[in-house]
């Protein structure tokens, strides 16, 4: 995957995230318990690309291969400290 494959990805789930935000907020009720589930799974795929990103960057900054980049665990990429 490429950095221009990772940041439509990266798009296409802040789109996604934004909508089932602003559902939440509209709706009386909020989300669906399914949709909550659904939430969580987006924002945790935004912290893994974004952090592909940023590996990929790195590692052409040093003059090294971007492809080395790989996703990382959930719960590794959650525990960052900004």
């Amino acid at each position: 995957m490429d950095d221009r494959e990772i940041i439509d990805n990266i798009g296409g789930l802040v789109s996604e995230e934004r909508d089932l935000r602003d559902r939440s907020t509209r709706e009386k009720t909020g989300l669906s318990t399914d949709e909550k589930s659904r939430l969580r799974t987006v924002e945790t795929q935004l912290e893994q690309y974004w952090d592909l990103l940023r590996q990929r960057r790195a590692l052409s900054e040093f003059g090294e291969d971007p492809s080395g980049a790989r996703v990382r665990s959930p719960g590794e990429v959650e525990g960052y400290q900004s």
